[in-house]
């Protein structure tokens, strides 16, 4: 195992085949980001989404995805980067296949998945004999990597800078843009009849961090996807529909949907209908 990794995996308290899997996903994210700052990928483009939260903020939960927004409207070929992510993938030891998803619709966003065997790669990061058992030889990791190519209003970001597996920066959307998206998705993501419990918990992340909503940005995102034209949206308005939408979840789903992504179940025992209204009566804006 590359010393770096070893560096990485260290800092993780690994106990459950879930537990590596989500480390090691994160690993990789990591040198996934790496491998696109060799690109010259963030020259147009930022980091944005729980895995941003969680790599850069602390946040303490795992994510899947890696979400990346165009600074302004335009296009980009993601599939320019994957010889660099793959490059940097094979000198940290990871094998990994890596495609474009071809749309069959018209879409503002672009994506790619990483694709490595589960197996091989616990193997590689040296997980005990009684983890690997418990893996189908044919399992896959799979990260997804989404770009918004049509991002609506300006788009605030500040550079970060990431230190492993080795010092890079990063330009990542300021928190407060990140948290009017957050409610956005909340409020209008299109999940069928089920509720994504991580975006509540994320929810709960941003106030408890006492980070505002940016109200202006909220705005542009529910007047492009809904196809409305705000042109006054108060923090208000925004309360009382979050609050509609509380009325209607399901506690038990939303909880299901976020324990695989986090270390301790108790973070959730208090989710109630009661509880999470307590905490939009706390959100901030700006």
């Amino acid at each position: 195992m590359h010393q770096a990794i070893k560096n990485m995996l260290d800092r993780y308290s690994l106990t459950t085949v879930n537990e590596y899997e989500n480390a090691l996903k994160e690993i990789i994210q990591h040198v996934v980001l790496l491998g696109l700052w060799r690109s010259d990928f963030y020259i147009k483009s930022a980091f944005y989404g729980g895995s941003a939260l969680r790599i850069l903020y602390g946040m303490d939960r795992f994510s899947e995805d890696l979400d990346f927004t165009l600074l302004k409207p335009g296009k980009i070929k993601i599939e320019k980067c994957f010889g660099h992510i793959e490059n940097e993938l094979e000198a940290f030891g990871f094998k990994v296949e890596i495609e474009k998803k071809e749309k069959k619709n018209k879409s503002q966003i672009e994506s790619a998945f990483v694709k490595a065997n589960t197996a091989i790669h616990l193997l590689q990061i040296e997980a005990p004999e009684d983890i690997l058992w418990g893996i189908h030889k044919q399992k896959k990791i799979k990260i997804k990597l989404e770009i918004d190519i049509d991002p609506p209003g300006k788009i605030e970001w500040e550079n970060k800078y990431i230190l492993e597996p080795i010092p890079f920066n990063v330009p990542v959307v300021t928190t407060s843009f990140m948290f009017a998206g957050k409610i956005h998705a909340i409020l209008y993501r299109k999940w069928k009849n089920r509720v994504k419990g991580r975006d509540w918990y994320d929810m709960v992340w941003f106030v408890s961090q006492k980070i505002p909503v940016n109200l202006e940005h909220l705005k542009s995102r529910i007047n492009q996807s809904e196809n409305l034209n705000f042109t006054h949206l108060t923090s208000e308005i925004v309360k009382k529909e979050i609050i509609n939408t509380i009325n209607k979840i399901d506690i038990e789903q939303m909880k299901n949907d976020v324990l695989p992504f986090i270390k301790n179940s108790d973070a959730v025992r208090v989710w109630s209908k009661d509880f999470f209204k307590s905490v939009v009566k706390q959100i901030k804006f700006e």
